[in-house]
């Protein structure tokens, strides 16, 4: 069974549980298709991100996975920072987007799948 799943991995201007901030831009280098995981574990690769972009709220991601995928889902993504900087948060401007996970407890608590369909 496949489902197709859209949601938000990542929102701009709000900080996470780590204390970072996400930055509209961060993710302009990033194209699909990005593996998905479930939990982050490269070893749990459950499907793949389609399509991916930034929009006024943030990275909207389209994907494809082998399991069912229910709305309200949590949404990850794992990435290396290029660029950012430091004060009451980090600021981070400029990401490299290494894949997108289906989470329990998302960083950013309202990184939520928000639509899906079974094929």
């Amino acid at each position: 069974m496949s489902t197709r799943f859209a949601g938000y991995a990542a929102l701009f201007d709000r900080v996470d549980r780590g204390g970072d901030v996400i930055r509209r831009g961060a993710f302009s280098g990033a194209s699909a298709p990005v593996p998905v995981f479930w939990q982050h574990d490269a070893r749990r690769r459950v499907g793949t991100v389609e399509m991916l972009g930034e929009d006024a709220r943030g990275l909207r991601v389209i994907g494809r996975v082998d399991a069912p995928v229910a709305p309200g889902t949590g949404l990850s993504f794992g990435y290396r920072v290029k660029r950012a900087s430091y004060g009451t948060n980090r600021q981070l401007t400029d990401l490299e987007l290494v894949e997108v996970s289906l989470v329990k407890s998302p960083m950013q608590p309202l990184a939520r799948v928000h639509a899906v369909e079974s094929e």
